[in-house]
């Protein structure tokens, strides 16, 4: 199975049952309550998770391979901090990405995408930020449509673990009637521009989406920073 179909199976998992040993493990590094360098004690974990310590020693290494997780040589697994720099660093390859991805859809775009774009966007709207779970799903959907059918494999498999980790970060805050508002436009000129067919401008609007959904995340990281 790909990355990106082991990942969405443990997602779709997650909403029906217990969350596996590497999303319990990320979200206790995402809500502090695994702290910045940390020691991860696999047989620690193991026990406290109730579970062997190979599943364990696996989630440490996919968390590595995502940055949560520093190993290093006679030390052992650390916790790295989700920090700003963290979710930057995100971002920033994210707006190298979804451009191309989104030049390369608007290009074989049918008339059966853009309906099922617009009916997404139409269910986002109706719900207005009311449930931000389930709008977070529909957003997910919503860019699904444009990127799985891509042929770089590899690029989409880093856009889903990308977007698996800032999904995660951003649960923790609220989204701003100003980001709401944003969201909704990006949208709305990226559905007109792949209407068009202008891929240089739905392009262009996806990394002032990108960029915008990073440095939202960031300003509340700042707020929390300046009252402690």
């Amino acid at each position: 199975m790909s990355t990106i179909g082991e990942l969405r199976r443990l997602t779709e998992e997650t909403d029906v049952a217990e969350a596996s040993i590497y999303e319990r493990i990320r979200d206790d590094i995402i809500q502090g309550r695994l702290v910045a360098n940390e020691r991860l004690k696999i047989a620690d974990l193991a026990e406290r998770m109730g579970t062997s310590t190979n599943p364990v020693r696996e989630a440490l290494q996919q968390l590595r391979g995502e940055g949560f997780v520093v190993m290093m040589p006679n030390r052992g697994a650390r916790v790295r901090a989700i920090d700003e720099t963290f979710v930057r660093d995100i971002f920033e390859i994210e707006v190298l990405i979804e451009p191309s991805l989104t030049r390369w859809f608007v290009g074989l775009a049918t008339k059966a995408d853009l309906d099922t774009l617009e009916d997404l966007q139409a269910q986002m709207e109706a719900m207005n930020f009311a449930d931000p779970h389930a709008h977070s799903k529909l957003d997910m959907a919503f860019h699904q449509v444009m990127y799985d059918r891509h042929y770089n494999r590899h690029a989409v498999d880093l856009w889903w673990r990308h977007r698996e980790i800032l999904s995660a970060i951003s649960r923790q805050f609220p989204t701003s009637l100003s980001r709401q508002t944003s969201v909704m436009n990006e949208h709305r000129g990226l559905l007109h521009c792949i209407e068009k067919q202008d891929a240089d401008g739905a392009a262009a609007i996806i990394a002032q989406h990108v960029e915008g959904s990073g440095r939202h995340i960031i300003e509340h990281m700042r707020q929390i920073k300046r009252r402690t």
